[in-house]
């Protein structure tokens, strides 16, 4: 019997520009993810605490991953894009040409990354200031915000940078300017590492008090005077030259854009749970927390009304959910913490080679070497006498003290695998009970939070999860699909496609929950 030709399938692109690499996936109308591409991007450390990119880089990167997702599929059924990506500030001349952020004058090095610590005395000034706009970033402006950046710009490098700048882009808003050549911004980076406010737009005394009165002069043409919700149809799509390079079609709907965590946190949070026995199944979406947990980790609880958590970012208005308040926690280094210390051990080289002899990652590897080690005793009985505190890059949430330092205590003179396994789980541990410190802010506050939902790389180490379950007391529901930021990206493309009536119906359509992990609540501490 002849089976009935079936209707075309709509396909939309997500791509997400990480701290690392680029990534991308073609994604169906039901979320799955049919093909994922990734390319590595560069980065330079010229000196302590100064992490640059290039945007020429970074956006061939995007090319190249997209060319290869959409390749053997008719590019015609694919009806639309989005992007997210780091919060890192991209700077252009008024030519839209690439301007040095670096006293080096390397004009392809135009982004100060999200990570980069040197605006340290700009955001001291700026919080000494106690100008009301702080109130909606937690009390506290991070030096991962873009004013203490543009303030370090404007005091370092006026004549090569600050006085020929022409544009200050988001690099989110920075790829849907490049994919379309409208230069609106997205209301999630303005609102979230800018100070702009949904109800009452830019806050003129606050750029005047900190000494940036040069882009209230310009009516904020340089930052951004359009602005759009996530998700919305940006200009009239792909131009022809972005669609050339891409490999896509002309007048594809480009999204306007999201933060990455804030993608990942679209991309999980608004999924369906009946049937599962979980507690956020009867409760208001408000009830869950995504933690997008990658290079850094990010926790973002939203809320019905607005909710000030000291040392919290938010609340933020539509900033991720439309409609909804978003505060949002963090820790600055997570996975970058975990890798610093287990490939800084002098066991590591033994580590690697008896990984590689049994064919799996290094972290699988230590992860099986740690049940050996237990055998039947809670993991937590391991590392009684060993602890870390994981703030090697400062403390982000709740403290939100930049200053801090990593420390690890319990030492002994055993140099071996099991040293280093030790340490490993500790850390692990250690970043647990941050989340842990985080969640117990956030509900001192005013949040009711039951279920974490959790996504990026460190999700994939069933270690990490189990001992965030444990830790919080809170059952974790892992996304079907491992990418959920790149299902975020393109559930943003989908809603500006016109394909879903809003966000929320396509969060609930396109995400999937997978795998669920419950507590061992006798193991919490």
């Amino acid at each position: 019997m002849q089976s009935e030709k079936q209707d075309p399938v709509n396909y939309y692109v997500g791509i997400d520009v990480g701290t690392a690499s680029v990534r991308a996936a073609l994604i169906d109308q039901f979320g799955s993810v049919v093909a994922h591409a990734d390319q590595p991007i560069q980065m330079w450390e010229p000196q302590t605490d100064h992490y640059e990119q290039s945007s020429d880089d970074i956006w061939a990167a995007c090319c190249t991953v997209t060319k290869k997702v959409v390749r053997g599929v008719d590019v015609a059924w694919i009806r639309g894009l989005g992007f997210d990506a780091t919060c890192s500030l991209v700077v252009m001349d008024k030519q839209f040409r690439p301007l040095a952020v670096n006293y080096e004058g390397e004009c392809k090095r135009n982004i100060i990354m999200w990570m980069d610590h040197r605006a340290v005395s700009q955001v001291d000034r700026i919080n000494g200031t106690q100008h009301g706009v702080l109130s909606y970033v937690g009390g506290v402006m991070s030096v991962e915000m873009q004013p203490p950046k543009l303030l370090w710009l404007k005091e370092n490098l006026r004549e090569s940078c600050w006085e020929k700048a022409g544009y200050f882009f988001d690099l989110p808003d920075f790829l849907s300017w490049k994919a379309t050549g409208v230069t609106a911004r997205s209301l999630c980076p303005l609102v979230c590492k800018w100070t702009y406010s949904p109800d009452k737009g830019w806050d003129e005394s606050f750029w005047k008090v900190i000494g940036l009165e040069d882009l209230v002069a310009d009516k904020y043409e340089k930052i951004g005077n359009q602005v759009l919700s996530p998700g919305a149809s940006v200009g009239k799509g792909l131009t022809p030259e972005a669609a050339k390079d891409l490999g896509l079609v002309e007048g594809t709907a480009v999204a306007a854009s999201l933060i990455d965590a804030h993608a990942g946190g679209l991309g999980v949070i608004g999924a369906d749970v009946k049937g599962h026995n979980l507690p956020c199944e009867n409760q208001p979406i408000t009830s869950r927390l995504a933690l997008i947990c990658g290079t850094s980790s990010c926790h973002m609880g939203i809320s019905d009304a607005p909710i000030f958590v000291p040392g919290v970012w938010g609340p933020y208005y539509s900033a991720m959910v439309p409609g909804f308040w978003l505060n949002e926690g963090g820790q600055s280094a997570t996975g970058k913490l975990i890798d610093h210390v287990v490939r800084g051990h002098i066991a590591f080289p033994e580590l690697q080679a008896k990984a590689a002899a049994s064919a799996q990652n290094i972290y699988t590897y230590l992860n099986s070497h740690l049940d050996l080690i237990k055998k039947s005793l809670p993991a937590g009985f391991l590392t009684v006498d060993l602890h870390v505190w994981p703030d090697f890059h400062g403390n982000r949430s709740p403290l939100a003290d930049l200053t801090l330092k990593g420390m690890v205590v319990g030492l002994t003179l055993s140099q071996g695998l099991d040293e280093l396994a030790l340490i490993y789980l500790a850390t692990i541990q250690a970043i647990a009970l941050g989340t842990r410190h985080i969640l117990e802010t956030m509900e001192s506050a005013g949040h009711h939070i039951s279920t974490l939902f959790l996504c990026g790389g460190l999700s994939k180490n069933s270690l990490f999860v189990q001992m965030h379950a444990d830790v919080t007391g809170k059952p974790i529901v892992l996304s079907k699909e491992v990418e959920s930021v790149l299902v975020g990206a393109a559930i943003l493309g989908a809603c500006a496609s016109g394909d879903f009536a809003s966000v929320q119906e396509a969060m609930e359509r396109m995400g999937k929950i997978g795998e669920i992990v419950r507590p061992n609540h006798g193991d919490k501490r």
